[in-house]
């Protein structure tokens, strides 16, 4: 696991040296995003790969397997990132959701057959997605710019700095055999694109420039993350519409149509018939 972590930062490093240097030259108009030259080729590394492998992958999967296979799926490795994530919560300092982060792992890890079924939902006990970058934008750590990862998409120089630490964190990664968790591991990816497959639809039809598209709403949901939602107003919605924002968590639910008040009506009044008046002689 040491050699494993160590690879990791050092594969970290080399990215963020390699951004730095490629990206020197480029010009943006974002002043969050100066490494834009850079970002934009890893952008089309990535879009190529999807096209070609993961899409179709997660497509096949999302249409053969049983939908409850998948939310099986989904809610295993779900679970396992419920323990990291109370870690990063009492981290911050924040008592109550961590220890519910923490119930919420031992209840679906015993009662809910080892996470497949997720019982601590419907028990009130919220889900949460605590992550180390978030941590570190807690206690005052900047982002710093944007930044396109391979394969791993949107992030900023702050959340790829704290990728070896999640990446510890993540239960899955000290599984062994080391085949089992590659296989799980890919397994884990193909399920996370499938989530996705609406939302980028959604994006394609939608953004006239997808890399600008994806990098806003990216940027802001992480602040929205980081904050607690104290970010900018419109970056929950925002959040839905970037992939999550194509490399993100949990797609989120579709938004429930506005039902209008319903309209009393009005009964229509009857004029009175007339009084004569009286007759003075």
């Amino acid at each position: 696991m040491k050699t494993t972590t160590l690879q990791s930062s050092r594969l970290g490093a080399a990215i963020i040296l390699a951004s730095l240097t490629l990206g020197g030259c480029a010009t943006t108009n974002n002043p969050r995003d100066p490494l834009e030259g850079f970002n934009r080729g890893v952008f089309t590394f990535n879009d190529t790969v999807d096209k070609y492998a993961l899409k179709p992958v997660a497509t096949a999967y999302k249409n053969v397997l049983p939908s409850f296979v998948q939310t099986g799926v989904h809610n295993f490795f779900g679970n396992l990132s419920d323990a990291w994530s109370g870690v990063n919560n009492l981290l911050q300092g924040k008592g109550e959701a961590g220890m519910q982060d923490f119930t919420r792992f031992a209840m679906n890890s015993t009662f809910g057959l080892v996470g497949v079924l997720d019982i601590a939902s419907p028990a009130g006990l919220p889900k949460h997605n605590e992550d180390l970058g978030q941590t570190l934008g807690h206690w005052g750590v900047p982002s710093g710019p944007y930044l396109v990862l391979p394969i791993l998409g949107p992030s900023t120089i702050r959340d790829t700095a704290a990728l070896p630490g999640d990446w510890y964190g993540d239960l899955w990664t000290h599984k062994r055999p080391t085949n089992v968790r590659n296989i799980g591991t890919a397994v884990k990816a193909v399920d996370t694109r499938a989530s996705l497959l609406d939302a980028t639809g959604l994006v394609e039809g939608a953004a006239l420039d997808r890399y600008e598209f994806i990098r806003d709403g990216f940027l802001q949901r992480r602040e929205s993350q980081v904050t607690d939602g104290g970010g900018k107003a419109a970056a929950a919605d925002g959040a839905k519409l970037d992939m999550k924002a194509a490399y993100g968590d949990d797609a989120g639910a579709p938004a429930t149509p506005a039902t209008e008040p319903p309209v009393t009506p009005v009964t229509p009044v009857e004029p009175s018939p007339a009084t004569p008046a009286p007759v003075t002689k």
